[in-house]
């Protein structure tokens, strides 16, 4: 095995790629953090990527221009996961070099959730109005979203052939892991409405429509044109703060808590692997226990 760590960084990308099955996606994002690295470190040999160089990398990304003055803890915690899966990488190949333990991860504030409230959630909903081909899709979108808590890239995979006298259906998501996914009545009831007015073969379930009926085939839509939409019916329901596909996922998931679902059947119904990413939530059934304390605590007390 070769013993530079350019060279050692493709096999890297290949392992990732052949052995451990990651995406195409993680493969590139990992590729240009390593990259990032190497090219600002100089560094071309395992034994001399020490915490040293590792600290002045860390000083030298700290100092990156980001939205808000510097570039954000989070971003910069992506280039020391990649740089620490390369150094485990190596340790389980027997090539001498930073012990990946000794690189320890920049302290991140706790994640703000973009919430929307219920009303909001009922207006945007109610959004998409008339019984045209794209109306009717519009709407299957938004309660197919609020149903599943799919993530976007997943919802514009699926295909037309879904089978609406089940309740559920299986979805691959992250990492290739394949879920269930569960279908509320008025959802079935919109995909069916937009199925039946649709006229063409196509094989993607939500697709777009705007040559259709000039000879041009349609064309499955994209997560970025479902994101313009959702954006487009919050507007029109007056939200004025930012709503995507992922803020129709949180209020998924907060429905199902404030509701009583406990913590592991929302990992398991979002497609988290590890239960660490759902706790994002904790603040919701927080909130709730709160509520249930104020209203039944200390009643008999004068």
């Amino acid at each position: 095995m070769a013993q530079d760590l350019k060279s050692l960084k493709t096999q890297f990308l290949e392992y990732l790629e052949i052995e451990k099955g990651r995406s195409l996606k993680t493969v590139e994002n990992y590729d240009h953090y390593l990259s990032q690295f190497l090219t600002q470190t100089k560094v071309t040999s395992p034994a001399a990527l020490t915490e040293q160089v590792v600290r002045e990398f860390r000083l030298w990304l700290n100092r990156q221009p980001g939205v808000s003055g510097s570039m954000k803890k989070k971003t910069q915690n992506y280039y020391l996961i990649a740089l620490r899966a390369f150094l485990k990488y190596m340790r389980r190949n027997d090539i001498k070099s930073l012990d990946p333990e000794r690189i320890e991860l920049a302290k991140v504030g706790g994640r703000d959730l973009d919430l929307i409230t219920a009303s909001e959630l009922e207006r945007l909903m109610k959004g998409p109005q008339g019984d045209d081909v794209a109306s009717l899709r519009d709407k299957a979108i938004l309660e197919l979203f609020f149903s599943t808590g799919l993530r976007v890239s997943e919802l514009c995979s699926l295909n037309a052939d879904l089978d609406l006298t089940r309740d559920e259906f299986s979805v691959r998501g992250k990492g290739d892991k394949v879920r269930v996914v569960f279908l509320s009545d008025s959802a079935k009831k919109a995909i069916a409405a937009y199925l039946k007015k649709r006229g063409d073969m196509g094989e993607a379930l939500f697709a777009g429509y705007g040559k259709l009926g000039r000879g041009k085939d349609v064309s499955r839509l994209t997560p970025r044109t479902v994101e313009r939409l959702v954006k487009k019916y919050a507007v029109r329901a007056g939200i004025t703060r930012k709503v995507t596909p992922h803020v129709i996922r949180h209020s998924f998931a907060t429905d199902l808590l404030e509701n009583g679902a406990d913590l592991r059947s929302v990992q398991a119904l979002l497609g988290h692997a590890n239960i660490a990413t759902t706790q994002i939530y904790t603040h919701v059934t927080d909130k709730h226990l709160r509520e249930v304390h104020k209203a039944f605590h200390g009643k008999r007390r004068g």
